[in-house]
């Protein structure tokens, strides 16, 4: 781009531990603060002349929390996640003014290519991973990275920042928690400017104390006043480095300033007379000025006022004058781009035969046979999940891994599925590939915002791939009612930017758990509890395992075409058998596997032949995965079509528990047969 050259003092984004007292440190910390304040001044003024959309939280105030903050961590190896009013951060974190700016215009030189709004925006090249709206959620995040780089054997610490109202949520505890039982070291700060949004802190909990909040978890908590940059800087400076030596989280309570209100749209009409004059008689930055003018500086902060002044105008400048941001390759960077096969050795590892193939394996045990061969193939590879380790998963299918690989490669974590998960993101967007089983399906909706709205997005907001596998045993026939027995693709692949396999079979299982290891996108592996122990069957060392993003043709008719997946997959069998031999009506027959992307082309193809369509699904019916694949299937060759699609479904109800209840509600052999009977009648 081309902007202004940056000004020589802003070119040094770092204070040393030995340099905190130095008079070079103090105006370094200032000359940042006056960059920021300008900058978010300027910003809402451009917002209220409708150059900037949507809105604008400001950084107002906050300055002498995150300029400090960002100036003493290490850029080269700590991992950050700022918040709303983190514009200073961001400015020292990396990257010219001029790069932020065009953020808020949303134009050609936005970092998120204009797809996301405002402050939500980082740079994860360089450990700075960008929020979402869920206040609380990027936390783990940040976990996960700190620990990446901690595996990787770099000396870093965490930052990871929330509001007074934001600890009000779960995923906070979730994280705090989940920090101090994997002793990462991640400064937790709390923002507390005794608003959240127009909410009072006294109508936000009943404890006086946030940081006291940190005894409960086993960690150091503390409060700090902000209103004084230097001794911010000289607090800060100390937790930090304690974190880095210790290796333990840290909890901050800052107590800061709000001096503009939540967001641009903000009238303050909350608060009591009187009250935001006080706040703003507070802020930090002229008080900060005037002590380093009266310390013999002044002809110094004037030069740094007159350069930050005409920089923050040349950039907005240059920034405006670019283009407007073009929506080509959008739709391509949903996902990330396909990835190279990974050189896996030619075996299947220990216990094959001189064929190649050990011959009788269940699904679960072949899906162990995959988790092992990861574990041994691939060192950045970690396993986590509840009850992983030496239980061996609530299935089984992770049994003798931790003895076999260690407790840092299979890690069983606490009750908390949001920042588990979250953890597993940040490990995944800096270098590991993490496989997290989740002990049923069901219980991914707690992780339902990190899989679908960060997971899910990441590449198509930041360009950064997230290589994670979700292994959710799901389906039901096994009497375990309705928190134990979902079928949840309908729900989760509605969202994009997610992958999803579903194999019916140990081999294609197998198979299924390389290909989605090695892609470089979040891949859900739906895994039917029923299919677990269904018989065994011989696997081997596939080198087309790839091909399980393909569907397969299991039998070849020409009366109509039937498309299934997961154990719905053997009733179909079973019932094309039935009709072949008591009706002589044959059907082609395809396991769909991969349910997205979906790959179409020779199902299509037998639709256009044979003119009838039968899509059987044990999820619900409406809203069910059958009526997209319906929409799909017959939206070319509608006029070709010798018969209205029939779709086989379960009813549409919670999961029943009884047996005799449960039959009634999914498909069973019986009841296709019955579905196609009428339907060909």
């Amino acid at each position: 781009m081309n902007f202004p050259p940056t000004p020589g003092r802003f070119e040094r984004r770092d204070i040393g531990l030995s340099d905190l007292d130095q008079p070079e440190s103090l105006l370094r910390v200032y000359a940042w603060m006056q960059l920021a304040r300008t900058g978010d001044n300027r910003i809402l003024d451009l917002f209220r002349q409708g150059l900037i959309r949507g809105t604008v939280t400001g950084g107002q105030g906050n300055e002498a929390l995150i300029v400090p903050l960002a100036l003493l961590a290490d850029k080269a190896v700590d991992v950050v996640c700022f918040s709303h009013r983190g514009f200073g951060g961001h400015l020292i974190w990396s990257g010219h003014l001029g790069d932020h700016l065009c953020q808020y215009f949303a134009n050609s030189g936005s970092p998120t290519k204009a797809r996301e709004g405002n402050i939500h925006h980082g740079d994860p090249v360089n450990r700075s991973l960008p929020m979402i709206s869920h206040l609380g959620i990027m936390l783990s995040n940040v976990i996960g990275s700190t620990d990446s780089q901690r595996r990787l054997g770099r000396p870093a610490v965490g930052f990871a920042f929330f509001g007074d109202g934001s600890s009000s949520t779960g995923d906070i505890h979730e994280s705090l928690n989940l920090a101090a039982v994997l002793s990462v070291p991640v400064v937790f700060v709390i923002e507390n400017n005794q608003y959240a949004y127009s909410t009072p802190i006294s109508e936000q909990f009943a404890s006086a104390n946030l940081h006291d909040r940190a005894k409960g978890y086993g960690m150091e908590g503390f409060a700090m006043d902000c209103g004084d940059p230097g001794a911010v800087l000289q607090t800060l400076a100390g937790a930090i480095d304690r974190a880095r030596q210790t290796g333990r989280p840290v909890l901050i309570e800052a107590h800061t300033f709000r001096l503009r209100g939540h967001a641009a749209y903000d009238t303050c009409d909350y608060m009591k007379p009187g009250e935001a004059e006080a706040i703003l008689a507070k802020d930090p930055l002229p008080k900060f000025r005037a002590r380093l003018a009266a310390a013999g500086h002044a002809a110094a902060l004037d030069a740094i006022d007159a350069e930050v002044h005409d920089f923050v105008e040349a950039t907005i400048k240059a920034s405006l004058a670019l283009p407007p941001i073009s929506a080509a390759g959008m739709g391509d960077d949903v996902f990330a781009p396909p990835a190279p096969p990974m050189p896996w050795q030619a075996s299947l590892g220990a216990g094959e035969n001189p064929a190649g193939k050990v011959e009788h394996l269940t699904m679960a045990q072949a899906l162990t046979q995959g988790l092992r061969k990861i574990l041994r193939e691939r060192p950045e590879s970690i396993v986590l999940g509840q009850d992983i380790g030496t239980y061996g998963g609530a299935f089984k299918v992770t049994e003798g891994l931790v003895s076999d690989f260690g407790r840092p490669r299979v890690l069983s974590t606490p009750l908390c599925e949001s920042a588990s998960t979250g953890y597993a993101l940040g490990l995944a967007v800096n270098g590991h590939r993490p496989i997290e089983e989740f002990q049923f399906a069901d219980f991914a909706t707690d992780a339902t915002t990190q899989i679908v709205l960060n997971a899910a997005t990441y590449h198509f907001r930041a360009g950064q791939k997230c290589p994670v596998v979700f292994r959710l045993p799901c389906g039901g026939g096994l009497t375990f009612g309705s928190f134990h027995s979902q079928e949840l693709e309908s729900a989760f692949l509605s969202f994009p930017g997610l992958k999803a396999l579903y194999p019916s079979n140990p081999q294609d299982a197998f198979n299924a758990l390389l290909a989605a290891y090695e892609d470089d996108n979040p891949v859900i592996l739906f895994e039917h509890k029923a299919l677990y122990r269904h018989g065994k069957h011989p696997v081997q060392w596939d080198p087309a395992y790839r091909d399980i993003w393909q569907p397969r043709k299991l039998c070849a008719g020409d009366h109509a075409t039937v498309v299934t997946y997961g154990e719905m997959v053997l009733l179909a069998g079973e019932a094309c058998d039935y009709f072949a031999a008591e009706y002589e009506k044959t059907f082609d027959l395809f396991d769909l596997r991969a349910l997205a992307p979906l790959q179409l082309g020779a199902i299509k193809d037998s639709l256009a032949r044979t003119g009838r369509l039968i899509v059987i699904h044990e999820g619900r019916r409406t809203h069910g995965f059958g009526a997209e694949l319906v929409a799909r299937l017959t939206e070319e060759h509608f006029a070709q079509l010798k018969a209205a699609p029939l779709r086989i479904a379960a009813l549409d109800m919670p999961v029943p528990f009884a047996p005799e209840l449960e039959s009634v509600y999914r498909p069973s052999r019986d009841k296709i047969i019955d579905a196609i009977t009428a339907w060909l009648g």
